[in-house]
């Protein structure tokens, strides 16, 4: 029998789900930038995680707004 909470998924990864498609949308691709906001009920601590994660990238800068959101930008570099 599986274990249900095996199939559960974690805080992080729910936060990481949603974080992937504002990213991976058609408007972010175009424009090659995102608008990030923790909303109430996620973690402070995933927020971090998550963010350093995305920090490690090349070609990512994130700027850190006033209002406590996130924009990020990348570049897509160019193949050789």
């Amino acid at each position: 029998m599986a274990n249900p909470a095996a199939s559960t998924p974690s805080s992080y990864e729910i936060l990481g789900t949603r974080i992937q498609k504002i990213i991976n949308g058609p408007t972010a691709q175009r424009s090659r930038t995102a608008l990030l906001i923790r909303l109430e009920h996620e973690s402070p601590d995933d927020w971090e995680t998550l963010l350093e994660e995305i920090a490690e990238n090349d070609n990512v800068t994130i700027a850190h707004r006033d209002d406590g959101a996130v924009q990020i930008f990348w570049t897509v570099p160019k193949e050789d």
